[in-house]
């Protein structure tokens, strides 16, 4: 199999996929080349794809690799997502999620507290579209339930890693808005100082 050919296949496998592709995904189907030769056709073919003009792209996302639009198109995909009637989040899913993203691991009072509203529902949204994940307990009094986001969620946004979220003001939010109240801060505090140093992992 000659490398035009190895180009070829890998840019198929792309467009077709609705996901982004692993490296040992790929290295699985074409049987033959390593993982760096596989990485280097696919850098040629991002180059290509950008050096010609083209529409698309070739992006990084949770570890994998997926095509996606140049985001200079993004005004106008936004209109025809628009009349497709696209499911897209509302504005509560939107404002729980990024707090939840920015705060994670995060309990439901902590986030009702920020919100000033009841987010059961929208819990439950972001859960079952597989954004939003429980990571298990906090280590305090009540052993409260902590949220924090998914791999589905940097695939949704179009992250490699929560290290790319974007600026808190693309959410429309600034620091303090995601600030838990002073009474809430002094109550985490107290509850840390008796349980010891936190036991969960930033994951995504």
């Amino acid at each position: 199999m000659d490398k035009a050919q190895i180009k070829n296949i890998i840019e198929a496998m792309l467009f077709v996929s609705d996901k982004p592709l692993f490296l040992s995904e790929i290295k699985i189907v074409l049987e033959g080349p390593d993982a760096n030769e596989i990485k280097d056709v696919i850098a040629e073919l991002a180059s290509e794809f950008e050096t010609h003009g083209r529409a698309l792209r070739i992006k990084e996302i949770a570890g994998g690799y997926q095509i996606v639009t140049d985001p200079v198109l993004a005004s106008w995909l936004k209109k025809l997502y628009k009349t497709a009637g696209a499911d897209r989040l509302s504005g509560p899913s939107l404002e729980t999620l990024a707090i939840i993203a920015y705060k994670q691991p995060a309990t439901k009072p902590e986030i009702e507290a920020i919100r000033g509203v009841n987010v059961d529902g929208v819990l439950k949204t972001l859960i079952e579209k597989n954004l939003v994940k429980i990571m298990g307990r906090r280590e305090t009094v009540g052993r409260p339930i902590i949220y924090g986001t998914t791999q589905e969620f940097l695939q949704y946004f179009g992250l490699n890693s929560l290290d790319e979220l974007p600026k808190l003001e693309e959410f429309n939010f600034t620091e303090k808005d995601i600030e838990l109240p002073e009474h809430l801060q002094k109550k985490e505090e107290a509850q840390n100082e008796l349980s010891g140093p936190p036991q969960e992992n930033r994951q995504p």
